[in-house]
């Protein structure tokens, strides 16, 4: 009795690898059970891969129609690069989705004089998106020179479990907004959503089922449910003389998507026409490009650990940020408006599930290949509400942010200098871009606003970034304070994640991240 008494007052051992996961990064679930939760990875994938074209194309001068062939290019696309990313890039379980890190530089690029001179919409859609196409193309050197080069390499030697907490928490929590203010959109419908969604995943694991189905598949009963309850609303009436913005959001018939969405339609390179090349917009969509692999080594990060693997070593993230580069670059040749980046909600959501295979993530993108070519049937799931969507955020970001603050296992909470990196860095993360937010709302321009727009938008894109602000600050201090005093290293958790350093150090990494058919023996990691 003594002796358990003692055990009660014992801090909780830190763990290399995540306990509690039902499958693995190497493992896999019987292939029904995979390919259902195969089906729910790009059912999630779908709330960024639609709103990002919903917002750009109206703008650009495109109608329902390209915006129909829009999503169906970014699924086309999102497909090819998960699969790139889960074969040859960091080989964790990762859905290559749409980047919101793109958005500002895009719409600048659509709000241009430039094309003003077009009058007919269509043809400046055309006109936009090849001057887009052309920017993407030139920016996804940059990933491919700081990822194949070595470069993202060297930042991971550097990066700490103190300095990644932040990263890692901001890159979920950074997307605070996209959450319940858009629920809000429509409270009767993602309220709803949210309660059962959190009913479902976390009060039914009491069930003694063999499966734990209604854990397992919460967010395919949570939409299925919802969504019927939002059909049978717009049918009865009850949005009839609701404001604009109300039918926009609850809706079940208002989004066109269906009716513009041809039956069959298979994307290909340059359907837009040839791309234009600019420097400004080159060096501002350069930017985003540059955010979207800071947030996607905060997922690389979360999702290996909810893959239950090792740390990704440096040279894993540098790989997967040189194929997150040919992702940008097959984005600009297909022209689907926007970069890559790994999705955040996705890897929330193997915490969701606690199935981290990566079988499964490759599964999905069997789904955005069949439902991208299948225009109609990819249409009626994307007229889902987005409040519905956004319910889903809410849990699914969480997941990321815990995983960021699980990291903290690996400090020293009490000492002062790591409590400091941490609280400051969050602060600031959240401080900063909220202050660009609010400055472009009120004003209508950033907080520069200089002559030179491409100047303007590469410092609004990075600073509007809360992981990015998050990572510049935990770094910079981590590497500057008390860099002389013995228990530095230690405070920052360095010496948990050293063996990790090298690839060759632990012979878990080669278990989790070594490239298929041998090729690890040809292009060795270091």
């Amino acid at each position: 009795m003594a002796a358990q008494k003692a055990d009660d007052f014992q801090p909780h051992p830190v763990k290399d690898q995540l306990p509690g996961v039902d499958f693995c990064m190497t493992s896999s679930p019987p292939w029904p059970e995979a390919i259902l939760l195969g089906f729910q990875h790009f059912l999630v994938m779908l709330g960024t891969t639609v709103f990002i074209p919903t917002v750009l194309v109206p703008i650009m001068g495109g109608g329902d129609v390209e915006k129909a062939e829009v999503i169906d290019t970014v699924l086309f696309v999102a497909g090819i690069n998960t699969l790139l990313q889960t074969w040859f890039g960091t080989r964790i379980p990762v859905v290559m989705g749409a980047s919101y890190s793109f958005i500002i530089p895009a719409l600048s690029i659509a709000h241009s004089r430039r094309f003003s001179v077009f009058i007919d919409p269509h043809q400046r859609f055309r006109e936009t998106m090849k001057a887009i196409q052309g920017a993407l193309i030139l920016a996804s050197f940059l990933q491919m020179i700081l990822g194949f080069l070595g470069f993202v390499r060297i930042f991971g030697r550097y990066l700490s479990p103190l300095s990644s907490v932040p990263l890692v928490t901001l890159t979920g929590l950074g997307f605070f907004v996209l959450g319940f203010p858009l629920l809000a959109n429509c409270v009767e419908v993602g309220l709803p959503a949210l309660v059962i969604l959190l009913l479902l995943s976390q009060y039914a694991c009491t069930m003694k089922l063999k499966i734990p189905i209604f854990v397992r598949f919460a967010v395919l009963f949570t939409v299925a449910i919802v969504w019927v309850y939002a059909v049978i609303l717009t049918a009865a009436g009850a949005y009839d003389h609701r404001s604009p913005r109300t039918q926009t959001s609850c809706r079940t018939d208002r989004s066109g998507l269906v009716r513009a969405a041809p039956w069959v339609r298979v994307p290909y390179p340059f359907q837009w026409g040839r791309p234009d090349f600019n420097a400004g917009y080159t060096l501002a969509i350069m930017a985003a490009a540059f955010v979207a692999m800071i947030e996607s080594i905060g997922v690389f990060i979360a999702a290996s650990r909810y893959g239950s693997a090792t740390p990704p070593p440096p040279s894993v993230l540098s790989r997967g940020i040189g194929w997150q580069g040919i992702s940008t670059l097959l984005n600009g040749i297909f022209g689907s408006l926007t970069g890559s980046t790994a999705s955040v909600e996705n890897a929330g959501l193997l915490g969701l599930t606690r199935v981290g295979s990566r079988r499964v993530i490759q599964i999905s993108a069997g789904f955005m290949f069949f439902f991208s070519v299948l225009g109609k049937f990819g249409a009626i799931l994307a007229s889902i509400p987005l409040p519905i969507v956004a319910a889903l955020y809410c849990v699914l970001y969480a997941y990321v942010v815990s995983a960021g603050l699980g990291l903290l296992q690996f400090c020293n909470l009490n000492s002062f200098r790591s409590k400091f990196i941490i609280g400051f860095s969050l602060f600031m993360g959240l401080s900063v871009p909220q202050y660009f937010h609010d400055y472009i709302l009120t004003a209508g321009h950033g907080p520069l606003h200089t002559h030179q727009i491409w100047f303007n938008n590469i410092v609004q894109v990075i600073f509007s970034s809360a992981a990015t602000v998050a990572i510049i600050v935990a770094l910079f201090l981590d590497l500057t304070m008390g860099r002389g005093h013995s228990s530095t290293r230690r405070d920052s958790g360095r010496h948990w994640w050293g063996k990790f350093r090298k690839f060759d150090t632990d012979t878990r990494s080669e278990e989790f991240y070594s490239l298929p058919y041998n090729l690890n023996r040809h292009f060795p990691s270091v």
